[in-house]
């Protein structure tokens, strides 16, 4: 059984339809991506599995449990962590603070974790009584992973993690998905580096006009001659 199956989801927001029949799998363990276009509807996938967007048809199983439609505070409830792709810290609060705010739904804040999480990002680590809003791009994503990692999820969702940040900084945090990955977490992300995501993932999915286009491992979709010409840049 996958931890996480999407399957003939219509999805968009309000009346407005973005998602039409798409199927996403995401086994235990696994590291998958999905690609595609701008408006592909790539985040949009995500939004409805955690309950922002407007669920319309189809269904969202979690660990055999349909949760589509679901409202986001009870998705949270599931130990699913989500990291949007922006305004996905609180900038006015500390570091220690948004750490906590990341474990609210647990009866107590697990010291353990967050000294996990200090030690996965040295840099917060130096910064806990800093204020989110003074720290760089790269250590604000790294914090919003941070708060999501509180939880201790079965799965993170990792919306566009890259963006905005300096060509030097992409490559580190590629590398921390990697290691949160490899120490257990099964990971779902939307990514605009295609060719990067592929290369790292164990799956891909290339989404097109809110529908699937291509699904294989990740080095089959870099390989394959009409995805790289569609999709890649050749």
């Amino acid at each position: 059984m996958s931890l996480l199956e999407v399957v003939d989801l219509d999805a968009g927001y309000g009346d407005l339809q973005v998602l039409s029949g798409v199927d996403i799998r995401v086994d235990d363990g696994e590291y998958v991506t999905i690609v595609g276009p701008n408006g592909a509807g790539k985040s949009t996938v995500m939004k409805a599995i955690v309950g922002i967007a407007t669920w319309q048809g189809g269904s969202i199983e979690y660990r055999g449990t349909d949760i589509a439609g679901m409202a986001p505070e009870e998705v949270v409830h599931e130990r699913i962590g989500y990291v949007p792709q922006s305004d996905n810290v609180f900038p006015t609060l500390t570091v220690e603070e948004n750490l906590r705010l990341g474990a609210y739904v647990l009866d107590e804040v697990p010291e353990d974790r967050k000294r996990d999480v200090y030690d996965r990002f040295p840099a917060l680590a130096d910064r806990p009584n800093e204020n989110a809003g003074s720290l760089s791009g790269g250590q604000q994503q790294m914090l919003a992973m941070g708060c999501a990692l509180m939880l201790d999820p079965d799965v993170l969702l990792l919306d566009e993690p890259s963006a905005g940040l300096a060509p030097d900084l992409v490559d580190e945090m590629f590398d921390r998905v990697d290691e949160i990955n490899d120490a257990g977490t099964t990971v779902l992300m939307v990514e605009q580096n295609a060719k990067e995501a592929l290369r790292r993932c164990d799956r891909g999915y290339v989404l097109a006009n809110g529908q699937n286009r291509y699904e294989d491992d990740g080095d089959a979709l870099l390989g394959d001659e009409e995805v790289r010409r569609e999709f890649l840049g050749g």
